[in-house]
């Protein structure tokens, strides 16, 4: 499903349960905005994998955690959260 799939489907289902209030639709957009996050965040992971290599100030080579895969564990948290409130 794409962005506006998912955001017609949640306003939706609002609808269905006459439950169409603007603070429902304000967590439905804050929820849409994780969305985009959580996409940006597992792009990122995608591209640098769940560590990567980097330099330590000396120039030494050294593997770090790709603090992206915390990011999204949060964000994901976050998301389910709001559709419990929802």
């Amino acid at each position: 499903m794409n962005r506006e799939e998912i955001k017609k489907s949640l306003l939706s289902q609002l609808k269905s349960i006459n439950a169409s209030l603007n603070h429902y639709e304000d967590l439905i957009n804050d929820y849409m905005e994780l969305w985009d996050v959580k996409k940006a965040l597992s792009k990122d992971i995608k591209k640098r994998g769940v560590t990567y290599k980097d330099f330590s100030s000396v120039g030494i080579e050294m593997q770090k955690n790709n603090p992206s895969v915390k990011e999204l564990v949060m964000v994901n948290k976050q998301m389910l959260s709001l559709l419990k409130e929802l």
